[in-house]
């Protein structure tokens, strides 16, 4: 296993996974299920106000090769074939959803001790290439993030951030939207024990000139149940709790409540995961 910076993905991954992963406020089901020949099957369901989306997916690992076959009710196919270590720290990513002929798609991703690098492009006559970089440690690393469309000549995404980790501290800066938006964020364990972290992340838009304030925090009931909070400066906040009542599956509970109009926005969510 490599231990480097990672990818430019992982700059600032803890805090948002703290206050973001799993905050569902619509009723989803999802179950998963295994077949004789190795095909893990899972059928997902979200209800979101009075429209019903649902999807299939196929999954198939053989060796270092895992291809994923997912179907949708908006009637689309979603093909994702990845290839790891195709080579020492390399993996490649294909992907295709039909019927839509400009959507194929190839990523390759490379892990360094010092060095993570992902480079995509669609597969189609001008296609939108992106590239990140990171370079450090698994301690302090720094990298950017841009996209380039060939069919403009410009660019259309422009970010960069660093990233310092130490012991049970992470903290993250990162630069967003062309310069015009500023990230800040943190994330701290408490108790290593109990899974217990807090975490908050400032963001402030230069062109109108607003920040944003998201504090958070989890805890372990036992060892198969967690809770997490969060709230930010606009007065939303929102709450969860997920027991894993075998392995993979897991059952989770969220709310989200607009603490300014509560009588209007709460909205309730509900999540099941089995994936026996």
């Amino acid at each position: 296993m490599v231990k480097g910076p990672g990818l430019y993905t992982d700059i600032g991954k803890k805090v948002r996974d703290l206050l973001y992963k799993d905050r569902n406020s619509d009723h989803k089901l999802s179950i998963t299920t295994h077949s004789p020949a190795g095909v893990a099957i899972t059928s997902t369901g979200t209800k979101k106000g009075d429209l019903l989306l649902g999807d299939v997916t196929f999954q198939l690992k053989q060796k270092n090769i895992t291809t994923d076959l997912r179907v949708c009710t908006d009637n689309t196919v979603l093909i994702t074939a990845t290839v790891d270590e195709a080579a020492p720290g390399l993996k490649s990513i294909f992907s295709f959803r039909a019927p839509d002929q400009n959507s194929g798609k190839i990523e390759l991703q490379y892990l360094h001790d010092y060095a993570g690098i992902s480079t995509s492009m669609g597969l189609t006559q001008n296609p939108t290439v992106n590239f990140s970089g990171v370079i450090g440690t698994n301690v302090l690393a720094a990298g950017t993030d841009v996209s380039f469309d060939t069919k403009s000549g410009n660019f259309t995404k422009i970010n960069a951030g660093v990233n310092f980790t130490k012991d049970d501290l992470i903290a993250s800066l990162t630069l967003n939207d062309k310069g015009d938006s500023v990230n800040a964020s943190y994330y701290h364990i408490v108790n290593p024990l109990f899974n217990t972290a807090v975490g908050a992340e400032v963001s402030h838009k230069f062109s109108s000139k607003t920040n944003t304030i998201t504090v958070g925090t989890q805890h372990s009931l036992d060892p198969l149940t967690t809770v997490k909070a969060r709230v930010n400066s606009a007065g939303i906040a929102n709450a969860l709790i997920q027991h894993q009542w075998t392995p993979g599956s897991f059952f989770t509970i969220s709310g989200e409540v607009d603490t300014k109009a509560i009588d209007k926005n709460a909205k309730v969510g509900l999540a099941l995961s089995l994936k026996p």
